[in-house]
């Protein structure tokens, strides 16, 4: 007996989780993007070739999937905005008042994730707009 395959609306629905998920990662500095914009791109060429290609065609969204899959890059830009945004975070979070121990966790958590999205090649030029 053979398993079922997974539906295309199953697909859809991770896809679209996934592109959320994604999409708040763009303001906020502890969630990833390109992760699940990657993940996003696989669900949707499962379940929607209007959706994929609107993903891969999308100004944001397609140069920063496009950079990963051909080199495991993020353009300068990108890493620069994440970067201050990980500098703002614990910033924002002493003036409202944070326990000492979550702004040291903060910081920890941010540090390495600054540290991965410096480490990531820089994107070719003229990839990302």
């Amino acid at each position: 007996m053979s398993t079922p395959r997974p539906s295309r609306l199953m697909w859809r629905t991770v896809g679209f989780v996934a592109l959320a998920s994604g999409a708040v990662g763009i303001v906020l500095p502890l969630v990833p993007t390109t992760p699940f914009l990657l993940v996003a791109a696989y669900a949707f060429q499962r379940s929607s070739p209007r959706l994929h290609t609107w993903l891969h065609t999308h100004s944001h969204f397609g140069p920063i999937i496009e950079n990963w899959r051909r080199s495991g890059s993020i353009d300068r830009r990108t890493k620069g905005i994440a970067v201050l945004a990980m500098i703002a975070t614990p910033l924002v979070t002493w003036y409202l008042g944070a326990s000492p121990w979550i702004l040291g966790l903060q910081g920890v958590l941010l540090a390495g994730a600054a540290l991965f999205v410096l480490t990531r090649p820089d994107a070719p030029r003229g990839v990302m707009k």
